[in-house]
């Protein structure tokens, strides 16, 4: 793909500062650049890299003033973020999907399938199953029984659909995942041992969700587990039975959610983070990496961290008395010290 300067300015609603006519062929680094390469300034802790890229254009804010002379032509843009998302869609592989309905996919005659769909090679898609127009189903793809899947989701390979579950419209669900698998429900016995409890729920995953690779979502163990509209999340995430994740909320890696635990709208969840299970959390929570949350969260937009997690800047103050406990310590003894001989000094007197 060839694109202008000039074009992609027009493109995300920027203004060209440089040679407008520069060919653009595709997006890079900053740091590593090359001819054709169209790159961004975002994080000012790299603007060093600024300077020296070889990079033909750069996407930076609309106020940023450089403080030495760039080879690159600079397109100013409202916002970054947004015009660096916009561009990697242009600049994006849609036309490398699959086509059509492969031969040797399997497809149960009472299966629905919608128009212009693509399934790949080894797909499954068991009986009363719905796939909706325009969806993508890479190889090895499993769809289970009654499972329903709304128009123009992907599905890239590997992934598992179990009976019943509900997928909306415009969905991406990377390699690997899980959509109902049983929660983790166990009866302990008289003897000791466990008795497992059936899960007889579903998931249900509403529209414009993006769930990562190998994330698993189980299945409620009656009723549903649900994520809410836009929600994001990342790889290797696990949500058990009967949670439910608010809208737009957005979880990074290697976050676990315990069963039955209701997180609200527009939270962020950062890697590694823990919930009990049984909890509501306020909208617009936000949760430090490696947290732990033990109770509910019921003070909206709140930054929590610590494990169990309480609020971001006690938190930061209370590291930061951690940090000079030794320090202290010594300091106490010498204190002790001194006050000995101090008491002994007047004891002699």
């Amino acid at each position: 793909m060839k694109i202008t300067a000039k074009e992609i300015a027009s493109l995300v609603g920027g203004e060209v500062l440089g040679n407008p006519d520069v060919v653009i062929t595709r997006p890079g680094k900053i740091e590593e650049g090359g001819e054709g390469i169209i790159t961004f300034l975002a994080n000012p802790k790299y603007e060093p890299y600024l300077y020296q890229t070889t990079a033909s254009a750069v996407l930076v804010s609309r106020d940023f003033e450089p403080r030495q002379p760039i080879q690159a032509t600079l397109i100013r843009v409202p916002n970054v973020q947004e015009a660096v998302a916009l561009l990697l869609e242009r600049f994006g592989t849609i036309d490398e999907h699959p086509k059509g309905i492969a031969s040797s996919a399997e497809i149960h005659a009472t299966a629905r399938i919608g128009q212009d769909v693509a399934i790949s090679d080894f797909v499954v898609i068991d009986k009363e199953a719905e796939i909706g127009t325009g969806c993508i189903l890479y190889p090895y793809v499993y769809i289970g029984a009654g499972v329903r899947i709304g128009s123009n989701t992907i599905l890239y390979p590997g992934v598992k659909v179990y009976r019943q579950c509900a997928i909306g419209n415009n969905c991406i669900i990377h390699a690997n995942a899980v959509i109902g698998a049983d929660g983790f429900g166990f009866a302990p016995q008289a003897d000791g041992s466990w008795k497992k409890v059936p899960q007889t729920g579903k998931v249900v995953i509403e529209d414009d969700v993006e769930i990562g690779a190998n994330t698993v979502i189980d299945r409620a163990t009656m009723g549903q587990t649900i994520i809410r509209q836009g929600a994001k999340i990342d790889n290797l995430v696990q949500i058990a039975h009967n949670v439910e994740v608010g809208a737009h909320t957005v979880i990074a890696a290697q976050a676990g959610i315990a069963g039955s635990a209701k997180l609200g709208p527009h939270c962020q969840i950062g890697g590694q983070a823990g919930f009990v299970g049984h909890i509501k959390v306020a909208e617009g929570t936000r949760v430090q990496a490696q947290s732990g949350v033990a109770k509910a969260v019921t003070q909206p937009n709140q930054a929590l961290q610590g494990s169990p997690a309480f609020g971001y800047m006690e938190y930061n103050k209370a590291y930061a008395v951690f940090r000079k406990l030794p320090q202290l310590y010594r300091k106490i003894h010498e204190l002790e010290k001194q006050l000995k001989e101090v008491l002994k000094t007047q004891k002699s007197q």
